[in-house]
C-alpha cells in the first residue's frame, strides 16, 4: 500500500509537468464507524466536519493528492454476559488523512462537470483519547498503545464542478484493523475494528 501511494505521488508530480491544475481549499462533512467483526459489542456513529486542501492534476484523466484533518471514533460497548465483564468506551481520534485519487470526467461541459474518482488513503493518528465507564463492574480493556498510529483504507465515490466549486460523495473503506486484539485481565477481546463511512465535501478552486 505504501509503495502504491508513492507511486501515485510520483504520477501526480509528472501529470503536473504537462497537465491543467486546479487547488483550493475543502470542507467536508464525515461519518465514520469503528465497525467490529464480534456480536457482543455494539459501537455508535461518530460524525465529524474536515478541513483540508486539495490538488487537481490532469484534465479527463485526473490525479488529485489531498491533505485533510478531521476527528473520527466510536462509543464501544457491552454488557454483562454471565461472568463477562461489561465495558462501556469512547474512543476520539484526531487524525490527518492523505487520500490519492484518480479521476475521470465522465461529462465535461463548459459549466459543469461530472466525476467519478478512487484510490488509496493513508490516515494518520495524531491524538488519540479514550473514556470509559467508571461504573462499579465496568473494565477498560482499551488503552491507548491497542489504537494504530497508521491506518489504511480506500475511497471511491463520484463528484460535480459548478464554476469554481467542487462538490464531493465518497465512502471510506477501512483496510487495516484500528483496534485488533485486547487484553482485559485474563480474557482476551478480539475487535477486529475498521474505519467505515461517507464523506461529503465541497472545495473552492482559487487556482
Amino acid at each position: 500500500m505504501k509503495k502504491a501511494v508513492l507511486f501515485l505521488i510520483f504520477l501526480a508530480f509528472a501529470f503536473g509537468t504537462q497537465a491543467q491544475i486546479d487547488l483550493g481549499p475543502k470542507i467536508g462533512y464525515t461519518t465514520t464507524k469503528l465497525s467490529v467483526d464480534q456480536s457482543n459489542i455494539t459501537t455508535d456513529l461518530k460524525n465529524n466536519f474536515l478541513f483540508g486542501a486539495f490538488v487537481r492534476l490532469g484534465n479527463k484523466v485526473y490525479i488529485q493528492p489531498e491533505i485533510n484533518w478531521y476527528t473520527s471514533g466510536g462509543v464501544f460497548k457491552r454488557p454483562t454476559i454471565g461472568s463477562l465483564s461489561p465495558f462501556e468506551q469512547e474512543i476520539k481520534m484526531r487524525n490527518i488523512q492523505i487520500p490519492v485519487f484518480i479521476g475521470i470526467r465522465l461529462l465535461d461541459l463548459k459549466l459543469l462537470s461530472l466525476r467519478a474518482a478512487a484510490g488509496p488513503t493513508a490516515n494518520i493518528v495524531m491524538n488519540k483519547t479514550i473514556e470509559s465507564n467508571q461504573s462499579s463492574g465496568y473494565i477498560d480493556p482499551i488503552k491507548e498503545a491497542d489504537i494504530n498510529n497508521l491506518n489504511w483504507g480506500f475511497q471511491f465515490g463520484a463528484g460535480v464542478d459548478v464554476l469554481m466549486f467542487t462538490l464531493d460523495v465518497q465512502y471510506m473503506l477501512g483496510l487495516n484493523n484500528v483496534i485488533g486484539d485486547v487484553k482485559a485481565g485474563n480474557e482476551s477481546i478480539k475487535f477486529d475494528s475498521k474505519k467505515n463511512g461517507f464523506v461529503v465535501s465541497l472545495g473552492w478552486k482559487i487556482f
